[in-house]
């Protein structure tokens, strides 16, 4: 029952009946006082409702002393002089009542445990600055992961230019040699990031990440290299990529087949590839494409976060600390070095 139904009730206890000198006398006070029944009432309910308060919680300073229930709102306690002295009365903190400690460390008026007491919602704004904390390493650890993809790509593309510049000039064995070199550079690429796009990866759900490698093998699995001399890319001169792997492969008896019957279609078909293998890398290193695109944006982030971290922690709270996966804490300490910290 609220306080005001507490009231009501009890002031229902009082007698009722009344006797002529009672009612004459009560009247005459009344006029002469040129107070109504509705105030006098008012001011009975209000004293109730402050005793119902101290009845259910007590005392705030654990004196004999009863406080009002204002006093426990405000934290005050009334000593025997006067009530409204604060210079001699002391400060009760509400929240200790309930179990909450609002001690805060320092100036940044953070609790112990690194909540901010002073908002609406502490542990919500925790929970936030905890996210903060999180993004703030991941996005250090994508930011060199991605950085290591795009001197690959670079890589890749000398690859392909390497391989565009074969010529009918090269006897078999030479041409050979070239596309094996290129299909184990390719497979060092795949082997070194294909992982780190897939769950628990550094740059999973990174979409730079991803379309740079779903391009490239695109590249490789081309049909049209090669379509004017009556092959259908790479894969009539026995390079294949396995699905489960994406590794890929040379079947050097079909290689050998292909340069038997038309070399210079076999070699006009490797050049082709070779030349827009390069393009295909080239482009995703371009500016204002994927991988750079990605990286400014990471770079924004990370900056902001580094200027702001102080004054958001101030505001929000400490955060819970980040705790990077074996994988991000190597990027990290590679970030580190690469940024110079």
């Amino acid at each position: 029952m609220s306080p005001f139904g507490i009231a009501s009730s009890l002031f229902s206890l009082f007698p009722t009946s009344d006797t002529s000198n009672t009612t004459q006398s009560s009247q005459a006070k009344t006029a002469a006082s040129g107070t109504d029944f509705s105030s006098s009432l008012t001011l009975r309910m209000a004293a109730l409702q402050a005793q119902s308060v101290n009845l259910l919680i007590g005392s705030t300073n654990g004196s004999s002393k009863a406080s009002s229930g204002l006093d426990f709102l405000m934290g005050i306690n009334n000593n025997s002089n006067n009530a409204l002295n604060s210079a001699s009365s002391s400060s009760t903190d509400p929240f200790s009542l309930l179990g909450i400690s609002t001690a805060t460390t320092g100036a940044s008026s953070l609790s112990a445990s690194g909540r901010n007491l002073s908002l609406f919602d502490p542990e919500s704004a925790y929970s936030m600055m905890s996210i903060i904390n999180r993004d703030d390493v991941t996005y250090k650890a994508q930011f060199s992961e991605l950085s290591e993809m795009q001197t690959a790509i670079a890589s890749m593309q000398q690859a392909g230019q390497t391989l565009g510049t074969v010529d009918g000039s090269l006897d078999n064995e030479a041409i050979k040699s070239s596309l094996q070199d290129f299909v184990a550079k390719y497979n060092d690429w795949i082997k070194r990031f294909d992982g780190t796009v897939k769950a628990g990866g550094v740059l999973a759900g990174t979409q730079a990440a991803e379309v740079s490698l779903y391009e490239l093998e695109q590249s490789v699995e081309n049909p049209f290299n090669g379509a004017k001399d009556g092959f259908r890319g790479l894969s009539d001169l026995g390079v294949s990529i396995d699905e489960t792997t994406n590794l890929a492969s040379l079947d050097t008896n079909k290689l050998n087949a292909a340069l038997a019957t038309n070399k210079d279609g076999a070699v006009n078909t490797i050049s082709e590839f070779g030349a827009n293998f390069a393009k295909s890398a080239e482009l995703l290193n371009s500016a204002n494409n994927f991988i750079p695109n990605r990286l400014s944006n990471l770079d924004r982030a990370i900056d902001y976060i580094t200027e702001n971290k102080s004054s958001l922690q101030a505001e929000f709270g400490l955060g819970a600390p980040a705790k990077p996966s074996t994988a991000v804490s190597e990027a990290l300490a590679h970030y580190a070095k690469i940024a110079g910290i």
